[in-house]
């Protein structure tokens, strides 16, 4: 049996939030700001002892404010655990205030030596910690900032960032003009959204979270804006099938695509439905691609519809369609575009169809749209792929608010955004590069539409799908990552669709 392990918390919070939960904690909790430093530092060591057991000498490169106070913390609890520290400081101790203040001071009287930032001393520790700016980012790194975050990115050995890789945007998780590339980071009291965001995913590593001993409930009332898709999700969406089951009543789907040249696309997708448990799955395709969409899976209903007539006799008898895996954009088509943007069945909308739908965009309702950020530019007219980057919690948003859609927005950490704009975005932060090879988006959007028909709810299968479809492409990724294919995916598909 599946299981799912849940180390981080569902809600993720802006980092003017984590603020609000930091003063929170003291105003409330009874703590200091410095008792909540030393339980984050303390929390940091751990993670250290758990990763790089045999990492004897640890380098800490320590900025300002409370992130460079964490670091002193650390270096000190990791000196009477008995590792060797190596501290440089990029800005002078007496610049310190408060709980960083109080942090130094304790080091000095624990015997814990400061040297002013030097690349060259970060020479033979066995592991990097990351203490230079955290959520601190205030304005575009320069100078021995800088420096010192090169050097952490030029070194050969594990980095542990504090809270966030430094120089990295807590909300939008984009880098300013550099930021560190760690090995794991170790992120205090709250999840940050920039974590997931932007280019997050090549500077943070694996990510570890410290709650701080806080009350579970400290910030229940604030409004998250993203929440991770979490094994609940699925079972939502995938509960136990009744024993009186029968394939009428576990979702008609049909899906519209498959140009000259293309079947694998829409094959892939066909199968895709099957796997997770559609009841009935309908191909419409180009005649060419009829033999290859049928070629070893006689399970798939597939006939070759020659325009927008031959798809009436599916409309009738459908609960869903996705349109676009392979479709084209020849007037063949646009006329099979035209006809399913016509009916009243809730829509998939993928690939080619995003591309037809930007150059005559219409509006409609009961629809999802799963463009990358390539599509999802085009879709908003005007964008580009690195302003999409930049802030795709808003082009997420936009994109639902404009087509009055539910909006996958791909890519690492997947969003998943609903029109009503007070409702928080689901993000996946679960799949990997080896799922980057043509025919994993079509997995993707026979995903999709088969939990819509199984489940006639457009956001309950977006936000099940895209976790279904990244846990696949994990288990699919085991053996390696690189030459991973599409349709390795398809049995873990299977597999965790009956996680319930």
């Amino acid at each position: 049996m599946i299981v799912l392990a849940e180390r981080l918390p569902e809600r993720v919070f802006s980092a003017a939030q984590i603020r609000e939960l930091e003063q929170r904690a003291i105003e409330t909790c009874g703590v200091t700001d410095y008792e909540l430093m030393c339980r984050a530092a303390a929390a940091a060591l751990r993670v250290i002892d758990r990763r790089w057991p045999e990492a004897r000498s640890l380098g800490l490169l320590c900025g300002a404010g409370n992130n460079a106070g964490d670091g002193l913390v650390l270096a000190r609890l990791a000196q009477a655990a008995g590792r060797a520290v190596n501290v440089q400081l990029v800005v002078p101790p007496e610049r310190f205030r408060g709980a960083a203040a109080q942090a130094a001071a304790d080091c000095r009287a624990a015997g814990v030596a400061f040297s002013a930032f030097e690349a060259r001393a970060l020479d033979g520790v066995d592991a990097i910690v990351d203490a230079l700016l955290g959520t601190g980012l205030a304005r575009p790194v320069g100078g021995a900032f800088r420096a010192a975050i090169d050097a952490m990115n030029a070194a050969a050995v594990p980095v542990l960032a504090l809270d966030v890789p430094s120089g990295l945007d807590a909300d939008s998780g984009w880098p300013n003009a550099v930021a560190v590339r760690a090995t794991a980071t170790v992120t205090f009291l709250g999840l940050k959204q920039g974590l997931f965001l932007g280019a997050a995913v090549d500077h943070c590593g694996e990510l570890e979270f410290a709650g701080l001993e806080l009350p579970a409930g400290l910030g229940a009332d604030l409004p998250a804006p993203l929440e991770r898709l979490v094994l609940t999700d699925l079972k939502r969406a995938l509960p136990r099938r009744p024993r009186s089951a029968h394939k009428g009543s576990c979702g008609r789907l049909l899906l519209v695509g498959g140009g000259p040249g293309m079947s694998g696309a829409i094959r892939l997708a066909a199968e895709a439905a099957l796997r997770v448990g559609a009841g009935l799955v309908y191909v419409a395709t180009h005649s060419d691609s009829v033999a290859t969409v049928l070629a070893g899976r006689p399970e798939i209903i597939c006939e070759s519809v020659t325009s927008a007539s031959d798809l009436e006799h599916f409309l009738r008898i459908v609960d869903g369609v996705v349109v676009g895996p392979g479709l084209g954009q020849t007037a063949w088509a646009h006329e099979l575009w035209q006809c399913v943007l016509r009916t009243d069945l809730p829509l998939v909308v993928d690939a080619d169809a995003l591309n037809l739908l930007a150059a005559e965009p219409a509006e409609r309702r009961d629809w999802l749209l799963t463009p990358h950020p390539g599509e999802a530019a085009r879709l908003l007219g005007g964008s580009t792929v690195e302003s999409v980057q930049r802030d795709r919690v808003a082009t997420a948003r936009s994109l639902a608010s404009r087509y009055h859609a539910i909006a996958v927005l791909k890519g690492p950490n997947t969003l998943v955004a609903a029109p009503r704009g007070d409702a928080p975005l689901g993000v996946c932060d679960r799949g990997n590069p080896g799922m980057a090879t043509g025919g994993t988006g079509d997995v993707l959007a026979g995903t999709l539409g088969s939990l819509l028909v199984q489940t006639g709810d457009l956001e309950r299968a977006a936000r099940a799908g895209v976790l279904l479809h990244a846990l696949a492409g994990d288990e699919a990724a085991k053996d390696g990552e690189r030459g991973t294919i599409a349709g390795d995916l398809l049995p873990h598909l299977r597999a965790w669709a009956n996680v319930s």
